[in-house]
């Protein structure tokens, strides 16, 4: 819509068509009548123009007299009184400005298209780029969770094998231990035999006395006289007998018994004395 402030004479000026018309027409007083516009001031319509005229579409809705909206009223309030186009002559508009205006439409249309696409491009790279640093993250986390795993096994399986080393050189000591022990044994055992030998060989008068006890015993052995014996007697024989060898071998197991333990006291009497003579 048109602005009503403007005089009619500025608005359809690019046209050139005032020029030739009457003063009553223009809407001028009669006495101005006899004026003539100077041939400056008409200004002929271009064919091929790109810019629009000063009081164009363009220019008045840049000045805010026309409203941007379909239809609408002006922003500005009207300080001129309205002025009607008496012979129907319309305002200039050029077909090339119009086609412009819907080129810069489409241009600015397929920018915005393209601005759309690229935020839109934009915040999906955005959104893939937070999802893989999140699977980089979790892969990480894993990653040093396997390895945390790998490190405890490895320590245990170390452990174990430091362990199993341990005791394989223990029983080695122990058991060279034991053939040290055996082998000390067997030559204290060696000495001990050597000098229970020469003590024999010296000792002449203790010969005599063994056989002074064989003859003893053989004095003490009195024979049986069973041929006479009832069967009672004969049992009550076997008893006394019977009584008299378990007498003896309870003897003999003491006797036995006695000289090992003399035998293990001499061998650590021995073995203290060749530790002292080593000190």
């Amino acid at each position: 819509m048109w602005p009503l402030c403007l005089p009619l004479v500025e608005l359809f000026q690019p046209c050139g068509c005032l020029g030739e018309l009457p003063g009553n027409a223009r809407g001028l007083p009669p006495r101005l009548s006899s004026w003539q516009p100077p041939a400056s001031s008409v200004i002929p319509c271009p064919q091929n123009v790109l810019t629009p005229q000063p009081w164009g579409p363009v220019r008045l809705r840049e000045e805010g007299w026309v409203d941007q909206g379909m239809g609408s009223q002006p922003s500005r309030s009207p300080s001129r009184p309205f002025m009607p186009n008496l012979h129907g002559c319309r305002p200039h508009f050029c077909p090339t400005q119009d086609i412009h205006r819907k080129r810069m439409e489409k241009d600015l249309n397929e920018l915005q298209a393209l601005i759309e696409a690229h935020f839109e491009s934009r915040k999906k790279e955005e959104e893939e780029l937070i999802s893989l640093k999140d699977r980089i993250e979790q892969r990480r986390a894993e990653r040093a969770e396997q390895q945390r795993i790998r490190s405890e096994r490895e320590k245990e399986r170390q452990a174990r094998m430091e362990e199993r080393a341990r005791k394989e050189e223990e029983e080695a000591r122990k058991k060279a231990e034991e053939e040290a022990r055996k082998k000390k044994a067997f030559s204290n055992m060696l000495h001990f035999g050597g000098y229970m030998q020469k003590s024999e060989k010296k000792g002449g008068k203790k010969q005599t006395e063994r056989e002074k006890k064989k003859k003893i015993l053989s004095e003490r052995r009195k024979p049986l006289n069973i041929d006479h014996l009832s069967e009672d007697k004969l049992r009550d024989k076997a008893k006394e007998l019977w009584q008299t060898i378990r007498d003896l071998e309870a003897e003999k197991f003491d006797l036995q018994e006695k000289f090992k333990r003399q035998k293990y006291e001499i061998n650590v009497l021995r073995n203290r004395v060749s530790d002292h003579q080593k000190v």
